[in-house]
């Protein structure tokens, strides 16, 4: 049986933990962890290189690469997690202030169907 997956802040202080255990804190400047994250958002778009639409969402259920597609999504979920902390950024909080900011910008009633940017509707 698995454990329970530990929440936000419990996944932030297992990796603060990991890290200052490291002693990795001095390489972590908000510079170098952007820069990280988008090395790692590079790796995952990597994996769609060469594929349609349909080649990509059915690689999904592959074994081998949804294992890629899952290690490569972590690396960028822990360097956002990094940035945040060493931001004080509460990614909840802004998280649910950018849903609502979003709603407001694309009314249903407006963007509904359609991918037209806010300033277009």
């Amino acid at each position: 049986m698995h454990s329970p997956a530990p929440d936000l802040n419990q996944l932030t202080d297992a990796l603060i933990a990991f890290r200052d255990e490291r002693d990795w804190r001095q390489f972590h400047s908000l510079k170098n962890l952007m820069i990280s994250l988008n090395l790692e958002v590079s790796e995952l778009l990597e994996l769609t290189q060469w594929k349609d639409d349909a080649e990509v969402e059915s690689a999904v259920s592959e074994p081998e690469f949804r294992q890629r597609f899952e290690e490569e999504c972590a690396d960028i979920f822990l360097y956002l997690l990094l940035i945040a902390e060493r931001a004080g950024i509460d990614l909840t909080r802004a998280a649910a202030r950018k849903i609502e900011h979003n709603a407001a910008k694309y009314p249903v009633e407006k963007s509904r169907g359609n991918a037209r940017k806010y300033t277009e509707l």
